[in-house]
């Protein structure tokens, strides 16, 4: 093996061949590492993300399941607003009803003459409304904060609720008819009735005082 000495490093010996020898490639362990940590990183959100997702639909479809599509429900709230309908969707953060009616109560006031005594009693009347035709001309469909609702229930087919809706539609087979003049929030003005004169007949007596006039004689005497 011949070896030149010109100032410059010693050549490797040629592979046989003639060919040059390969280079060895560096591998870098750091990159590896950093892609298999970011794929992991990824793979356990994707995971704990898809979870989470099963847990909420699991969770609404659990409670949904309880709703019976051929009943009405009802559903009560805090204030104590009760509404009748049917609940279309229902998920962890609303309620959605259709073909909704709730209570009104009017209160009347009726004499009491028992004992003897007047008395003031206070009579209610409950009337179930449709919901549409109100001042504000609602949809007939409601969206429900579920933080508002206590609970809700299905309703019986043979319940009084059930039955007043049932009469509600066969006395209206065209749907809701809204009058604006009865509707419009205004209520007719108050008719003031004041009392007749009373007439009557009867006798009496009148007397009448006229002033007298009379005569008499005197005596005088004139002086000059």
């Amino acid at each position: 093996m011949d070896w030149t000495n010109n100032g410059s490093r010693p050549t490797q010996p040629a592979a046989a061949g003639g060919a040059p020898a390969p280079k060895r490639k560096k591998v870098n362990v750091f990159s590896g590492m950093k892609l298999a940590s970011v794929a992991l990183l990824f793979s356990a959100t994707a995971l704990i993300v898809a979870l989470v997702y099963f847990l909420a639909v699991s969770k609404n479809s659990g409670e949904a399941k309880y709703v019976d599509d051929s009943k009405m429900q009802a559903v009560f709230l805090n204030g104590g607003q009760v509404y009748f309908g049917r609940i279309e969707d229902l998920t962890s953060k609303y309620l959605r009803m259709g073909n909704i009616y709730y209570l009104r109560v009017n209160q009347t006031v009726q004499p009491n003459q028992e004992n003897g005594t007047q008395q003031q009693t206070a009579a209610n009347d409950i009337s179930l409304v449709k919901l549409g035709c109100e001042l504000h001309g609602p949809t007939d469909e409601m969206l429900i904060n579920r933080e508002q609702v206590i609970f809700w229930e299905n309703l019986k087919e043979d319940g009084q609720v059930a039955k007043a809706v049932a009469e509600y539609v066969k006395a209206n087979p065209n749907g809701q008819q809204c009058n604006t003049e009865t509707t419009g929030g205004t209520n007719p003005a108050p008719t003031n009735t004041t009392p007749a004169p009373a007439t009557g007949t009867g006798t009496g007596t009148e007397t009448r005082t006229t002033p007298t006039t009379g005569t008499g004689t005197g005596t005088g005497t004139n002086r000059p």
